[in-house]
């Protein structure tokens, strides 16, 4: 519990202030953020907003990790490969952010230079994971045994390959008004910080040796995006940019790859499953239909604000929606708990 605790303050300390550092310096040499053209229009205000905020974010939460780790743990490799995939996902996002910035444009990497940089540390993950750890290749819901469809190393490589992707794309989607992404990543990795402290305490029924490095993990996240979050909330004084959005959902997929739970993340992240499902609805609609559109703006967030909900009304609505779905996560994960006989 204490290495939780020092995760969490480190890494909340260091974002806080890195991020008003960050804010300080990209201000003095005017670098900021682009918005695109066909946002919606009261957006264009924050045009010049400092960006990759999420450099705050992982620096904080990898100063958590690495200073809790040597003052009241040990390391252990599915810890150190889960970081590693949160840093490589910053690492593309923070590429693709440095070249909107100093091309003064709101588009940064390709989609397919992107999405080589993400297939890259999705692959470099999964076989590291399936080459150092004893991280089981089935196919699973809240334990590797349920359902338990074994997939194979190559099977399971391209399913973390595909999750990775997905995760860190509707992340990326849902990055579209203040503290939005931040807050809803908050609820992702609380959740994941208490499945893997669960399975810490039942290691005999969870089989995950390395659960409370995964905990530390998870908990260092969420004091890297709160100390971030200070900043970002409506009215942003920075944005996470695609370095802190693919940092997060490298992040949330990475932990539910090694906590055996890959079915259970699209309902504790339901939010960022709408924000997705609603863009794809969309794109079908617009394409089947001769142009009509189902919702005035995708992601469906800009829908509700051209609606004429204010613009924070939109993220604590979403907020508590993104709450409920962790709930509902939560609730299933302890209800498997129970039924096999576990309840404290």
């Amino acid at each position: 519990m204490i290495r939780l605790l020092l995760a969490g303050a480190i890494s909340m300390v260091v974002s806080l202030f890195g991020t008003k550092a960050l804010i300080t310096w990209l201000t003095s040499r005017q670098i900021g953020q682009p918005i695109r053209d066909d946002g919606p229009q009261e957006h264009k205000v924050k045009a010049g907003t400092p960006t990759m905020g999420g450099l705050a974010i992982v620096a904080g939460a990898v100063s958590g990790y690495v200073i809790s780790d040597l003052i009241g743990g040990i390391y252990t490799r599915t810890g150190i490969l889960v970081m590693l995939a949160i840093i490589g996902g910053g690492g593309v996002g923070l590429m693709d952010d440095w070249i909107k910035v100093v091309a003064h444009r709101n588009l940064g990497l390709n989609k397919r230079a992107k999405m080589l940089g993400l297939v890259i540390v999705a692959v470099g993950f999964a076989f590291l994971v399936t080459e150092f750890t004893n991280v089981p290749t089935t196919l699973s819901f809240t334990r590797w045994d349920s359902p338990g469809w074994e997939l194979g190393r190559i099977g399971w490589m391209v399913w973390a390959l595909l999750l990775i992707a997905a995760t860190t794309n509707a992340v990326n989607l849902t990055d579209g008004l203040d503290g939005l992404a931040a807050g809803s990543g908050i609820f992702g990795f609380s959740a994941f910080g208490v499945i893997c402290f669960w399975q810490f305490r039942h290691l005999d029924f969870y089989d995950n040796p390395h659960a409370l490095d995964l905990a530390v993990v998870a908990i260092a996240m969420v004091g890297g995006i709160v100390g971030f979050l200070w900043w970002n909330a409506a009215p942003a004084q920075i944005f996470m940019g695609d370095t802190g959005s693919l940092a997060i959902g490298s992040g949330l997929a990475a932990l539910a790859l090694t906590t055996n739970t890959q079915l259970l993340l699209p309902i504790i992240g339901g939010l960022f499953v709408m924000e997705t499902v609603s863009v794809i609805l969309q794109v079908i609609v617009f394409r089947r239909c001769g142009g009509r559109r189902l919702f005035r703006m995708a992601p469906i967030n800009h829908h509700f604000e051209l609606s004429g909900w204010p613009e924070t009304t939109v993220i604590v609505r979403l907020w508590i929606m993104s709450g409920l779905c962790t709930g509902v996560g939560l609730g299933l994960f302890y209800a498997d708990a129970i039924a096999a006989g576990i309840t404290a």
